[in-house]
């Protein structure tokens, strides 16, 4: 034993196996991160912008240019080059609307890819027990919906940017031709200011309460497809589709309620802008007839004051942006889901995988979950850990394999502690097998053969025999070639190949959760025959709920309400009701009720 952590276990006192423990806790953190990734950059949305900025000032000088060219020709001289010069700024101004809808097309698309890559890289790269509160349904509306609103926000910001440009330009070309006009005009812009700082301030929490209902109905219809079989043979349908659609009608009140806001800010709008027109032709007809401006440059005034009261369109901006944004701080929320910071340490050569959990706990909103004191596995033994659902066996089998970081503690692999190990040494030298494998694309054998290692082909034949999967790979149409969407495989099947995956990436600590759940009790048996005898030598940890199981192994971690009760050989604890009770074996079973054992890790390898 390293030092760093003490136990005795297995001493009986009455009824009880109990156990005392010294430690010296290290405290092992997450630490929150981006998830990195390629980030568009400025250009996109600068293109948009120039182009856009070139548009509008293609658009303020036009009435400038008519208004000068209509004066000319009512005076009956020559119009000079001023009619090419306004068709020159008519055809200008329409292939710069065409590239700018091009530029944001382009712009919108390469955000949302970068936001989506980011934020599923978040969510894979996070401790996966902090990504657990995220539900299928909600994440998938994070990465879709969520992310193509928040991705159109760089090129709408330009527009938007752009569209503010057409006014302000309006108004300088105004306060040349007249700046009584433009007074006139300046009167009228803080009321159409006024009605988009309501929409702004208003639309913002319906977007987020809308974007929260459409996760809830995902989520709701993933359970449901995830349970067709289950919701058909129950005759439930009718009551499944009234439960997902249930968020509807919030749905339709909160959409109701933003395109309300919407409607409001344009008709408002739409009220203010032609009073605004109205009044600066009116003062611009007065000037004319005064004499203080001409035909064109009421041409002009009229087409200026139409621009700039224009800032009043700006709503559909301004809500594509809010609308954005609040996107954002959701798909943000993947992004920074809390990583595991890495250390530069090597194990020690050939080292036997004594695996120690030193004054182990883990915390949930501040509700003490698991406490693992001076537990010790010795190198090359196999460790059953059982308990009641509930207990903290998946959670212990996290901590010990480093999927997750202990609050208060640390564990420690042949001396080192995890935290401290490098991603690649901590990765080749723990492999996990779960209840649910996720294999992801390829064929059978690149599913297998993923992982920190590329293992041979023969390795993969080998670590598939392992599992028990040679026999049905070999029925498959092109046998462990076949691309896993062709193969038509059963729950039992789809575990075993997790299992061979695992054996094939073996190193001195294999974590088994529950990962032979879906084989029956031979296959099971088959199994763990040949990860003795066939698979690379090493500790194992195995999440049990059969009493088989915890018979061939070594000892038993036996948790309760979190806790660990006692580390003892399965023998010595079947004498205990309680620990009997787990299985489902009766308080008075006597012991004949005691599964036959197995041999045990070093009886095979003598």
């Amino acid at each position: 034993m390293s030092g760093r952590c003490r136990t005795t276990v297995g001493r009986t006192e009455g009824n009880r196996l109990v156990r005392r423990t010294k430690t010296r806790p290290g405290r092992p953190r997450a630490v929150p991160d981006g998830a990195g990734g390629p980030r568009p950059g400025r250009a996109p949305a600068l293109l948009v912008l120039l182009c856009s900025v070139a548009a509008a000032a293609a658009a303020v000088a036009q009435p400038l240019v008519l208004g000068r060219t209509l004066d000319l020709l009512l005076d009956g001289g020559d119009a000079g080059p001023w009619p090419v010069l306004s068709a020159v700024l008519l055809i200008g101004e329409v292939l710069l609307d065409s590239l700018t809808a091009l530029f944001t097309g382009r712009c919108t698309a390469g955000w949302t890819a970068s936001i989506r890559f980011r934020a599923l890289s978040g969510l894979l790269r996070g401790v996966p027990d902090r990504a657990r509160p995220y539900s299928p349904g909600d994440v998938g509306t994070r990465v879709t919906l969520n992310a193509a609103d928040a991705g159109a926000v760089p090129a709408a910001r330009a527009a938007l940017a752009a569209s503010l440009v057409t006014p302000a330009g309006a108004l300088v070309a105004l306060a040349f031709v007249d700046l009584w006009v433009t007074a006139c005009v300046l009167a009228g812009l803080p009321a159409l200011a006024l009605v988009l700082r309501a929409f702004t301030r208003d639309s913002g929490a319906s977007v987020t309460a809308y974007q929260q209902v459409q996760s809830r109905i995902a989520t709701r219809l993933l359970e449901a497809m995830d349970g067709a079989a289950t919701i058909a043979a129950a005759g439930t349908a009718a009551r499944e589709r009234r439960r997902v659609l249930a968020p509807l009608a919030e749905l339709s009140a909160l959409g109701g309620r933003m395109w309300e806001l919407h409607g409001r800010a344009l008709a408002r709008s739409g009220v203010l802008v032609p009073l605004l027109v109205l009044a600066a032709t009116a003062v611009g007809g007065m000037r004319l007839a005064s004499g203080a401006l001409s035909v064109g440059d009421l041409l002009a005034v009229c087409r200026y004051a139409q621009l700039a009261a224009g800032v009043g369109g700006t709503a559909t901006l301004l809500g594509a942006v809010v609308r954005g944004r609040r996107a954002r701080e959701r798909t943000r929320e993947l992004e920074r889901l809390p990583v595991l910071a890495y250390g530069t340490r090597d194990l020690p050569p050939d080292g036997p995988g004594d695996l120690e959990l030193c004054g182990v706990r883990v915390l949930r909103d501040g509700r003490e979950v698991l406490r693992a004191d001076g537990v010790r596995v010795p190198g090359g033994s196999t460790a059953a850990v059982v308990g009641r659902g509930g207990a903290g066996k998946s959670l212990l089998a996290a901590v010990a394999g480093r999927l997750l970081d202990p609050d208060e503690g640390h564990v420690l692999l042949d001396g080192v502690r995890l935290d401290r190990l490098s991603r690649e040494a901590l990765r080749t030298e723990v492999a996990f097998a779960f209840e649910r494998p996720v294999l992801g694309g390829g064929t059978v054998a690149d599913a297998v053969a993923d992982g920190p290692r590329r293992p041979t082909p023969e390795q993969v034949r080998h670590a598939l025999r392992a599992a028990g999967a040679d026999t049905f790979v070999h029925r498959l149409p092109r046998g462990a070639d076949t691309p896993l969407a062709a193969a038509p495989l059963s729950g039992g099947e789809y575990q075993r190949l997790g299992l061979a995956r695992a054996f094939a990436h073996a190193g001195r600590l294999l974590v088994m959760d529950d990962a032979t759940s879906s084989l029956d009790t031979a296959t099971e048996y088959e199994v763990d025959r040949a990860l003795r005898r066939s698979v690379r030598p090493g500790t194992r940890l195995v999440v049990a709920h059969r009493p088989s199981v915890a018979a061939r192994a070594d000892q038993v971690i036996w948790l309760e309400d979190g806790r660990v009760r006692a580390v003892a050989p399965h023998h010595e604890l079947w004498r205990e009701p309680a620990y009997r009770a787990l299985f489902g074996a009766g308080g008075d079973d006597g012991p004949s009720a005691l599964p036959e054992r197995a041999p045990r890790s070093e009886e095979v390898r003598s």
